[in-house]
């Protein structure tokens, strides 16, 4: 063992020693004093309360030793005792910041549940927090990424520092009780070499799908999981793993934009269904007992002020009206959120 690892073994055994042994001074300086002036303290607790407020120096006057000997025991208190209370908050205020660099370096295990967890750092990462902090205001964050720091500092957002692609971080980010994973496109990667080497981009979106994938495996957990993929035609490239749901950004954006040509403000209604800062959005629902056809639904949600727009990924609601509604139908709606609460309060935004 080098001198310098033995010095660091040391402060630390130094530091457990410490914080018991201040503890034991305190409870055996009040019993002391308790039994020196039994009538002027009266009970232990009251003889903690003076030893306290004798060592952290502020006096408040409302117990005092009246006897020479307790007097002679408070000048030893003030000498022996002051200098240990200097350390004590001297060392909580250490902790304290090394507390505050380890969550800030990303080194700090997150050990909440149903959290989101957001890998790669880039613009989008930040409009997707702020559009889960408006769509939920208790749920935690998590980022994963390679950041000396954390990008953002926010009550509810953590940070994990690492490779997404390692086991060790995703576990880190308590993966296995996520609520689901959002896997952004690499920044960098698509900055310096997406217009070179497209298959880099979502190369390395697969292999951290690849890493969340084994951990499912592993842990027979199922974790729902979104990725963005620069190129569509990638995607048939993730068929040997599990996600959940693509977002083709290139493909996206033309799509908008070429249909903002032939009508005339529609980017306007993609902006109000993809955010949360309009009154109206979409969200999904539970199929209710009486509704046996689409119609019934169709019918249901339109007096209650929503507009069913589709089952899953089927937007022809309304071509199949008379056809019964499947169980496992996964149904989604446009309404305010007034109108949401009409139909079904544990209902949820997509």
């Amino acid at each position: 063992m080098t001198f310098k690892k033995f010095l660091y073994y040391l402060t630390k055994l130094r530091n457990r020693i410490f914080f018991p042994l201040f503890i034991l001074y305190v409870l055996f300086a009040a019993y002391i004093i308790l039994y020196i002036e039994p009538q002027t303290f009266g009970t232990y607790l009251t003889a903690i309360y003076w030893v306290l407020t004798t060592l952290a120096t502020v006096g408040f006057g409302d117990y005092a030793p009246v006897t020479q000997l307790g007097q002679a025991f408070t000048i030893v208190l003030y000498i022996t005792g002051i200098g240990l209370v200097s350390v004590f908050i001297g060392k909580m205020i250490k902790i304290v910041y090394l507390f505050d660099k380890l969550k800030v370096g990303g080194k700090m295990k997150y050990t909440g549940k149903n959290h989101i967890i957001l890998i790669g750092w880039s613009d989008k990462s930040k409009l997707a927090i702020q559009e889960i902090l408006k769509s939920d205001k208790s749920i935690d964050v998590v980022i994963i990424d390679e950041l000396e720091n954390a990008p953002m500092v926010e009550k509810q957002l953590y940070y994990v520092r690492g490779d997404a692609t390692e086991e060790e971080t995703l576990l880190q980010a308590n993966l296995p009780e996520a609520k689901g994973v959002i896997i952004f496109a690499d920044q960098i990667l698509q900055d310096n070499f997406g217009s070179k080497d497209p298959l880099l981009v979502d190369g390395k979106t697969m292999l951290i799908a690849t890493a969340i994938t084994a951990i499912e495996e592993k842990l027979n957990t199922p974790i729902h999981v979104t990725a963005e993929v620069v190129y569509q035609k990638h995607i048939r490239l993730f068929q040997h793993v599990k996600v959940d749901e693509f977002i083709p950004t290139q493909e996206m954006i033309s799509h908008a934009a070429v249909r903002s040509l032939f009508s005339h403000g529609v980017t306007n209604m993609y902006s109000e269904l993809m955010s949360s800062q309009y009154e109206e959005s979409m969200y999904e629902i539970a199929k209710q007992a009486d509704w046996k056809t689409y119609r019934d639904a169709y019918l249901d949600l339109l007096n209650k002020g929503a507009t069913l727009v589709a089952d899953r990924g089927n937007l022809h609601i309304n071509q199949k009206l008379d056809e019964p509604i499947p169980e496992e139908a996964q149904l989604f709606v446009i309404c305010n959120k007034e109108a949401l609460l009409k139909i079904n309060p544990g209902d949820k935004p997509v």
